[in-house]
């Protein structure tokens, strides 16, 4: 039923991050980390003239990368993440990015979550990336039960979301997540899951 409503109600889910091409994508989930997609796109564009590839960005002095990117969050971490993204990418790879989630792991900066992001999103890969908001959307809908860490939760909505439709679903729970299961105050009357949902089932429904 969940995922029937998500194909009725939004049957165009995808990424708020702009991008033009899997280095740009790279950079704006690198940046992304605990920070919201709003401030990396006020971010990437100036970011974007000035290393405009993974070879510009490779050989970066990383003081100019920290002020490029020092409002986002963690800019000390990211900026070492994103030039050493880029110099693997080239040493490694021949700038190509590569479509497997293991492989993409061995690029730094690049985890799981992001890894899984860059495989659904720029190859269509049938997985599915949890990040905060798809890990508590999913629990309170109650598509997982009792996953204590991202990969369990990983795990079980594999197990429940069909192949070919993990990759709009990582984006239907996130954009759920963003605008009406919000962390501290879910806005459960906007929301057309009630009927369904475990956590307003057991907490709002008198």
């Amino acid at each position: 039923m969940v995922l029937d409503y998500f194909m009725l109600h939004v049957p165009v889910a995808e990424t708020e991050l702009r991008y033009t091409d899997p280095y740009e994508l790279a950079v704006a989930v690198i940046l992304s980390a605990q920070c919201t997609d709003k401030r990396v796109n006020i971010i990437t564009p100036s970011f974007f003239r000035m290393f405009p590839d993974a070879t510009s960005l490779g050989s970066a002095d990383p003081v100019q990368v920290f002020e490029l990117i020092r409002s986002c969050s963690y800019p000390n971490n990211k900026t070492r993440s994103l030039i050493a993204m880029a110099k693997t990418l080239i040493d490694k790879y021949s700038g190509i990015f590569p479509g497997d989630v293991a492989e993409l792991q061995k690029i730094p900066g690049i985890g799981r979550k992001s890894a899984n992001v860059i495989a659904s999103v720029i190859f269509n890969q049938p997985v599915i990336a949890v990040d905060t908001h798809v890990f508590r959307v999913s629990a309170r809908i109650g598509l997982t039960n009792n996953a204590k860490n991202p990969l369990q939760a990983e795990k079980q909505l594999i197990k429940y979301i069909p192949e070919n439709l993990r990759s709009i679903a990582h984006h239907w729970l996130i954009l759920h997540g963003r605008y009406i299961c919000q962390a501290r105050k879910p806005r459960c009357e906007s929301c057309g899951l009630t009927s369904c949902c475990k956590y307003y089932l057991t907490n709002m429904a008198t």
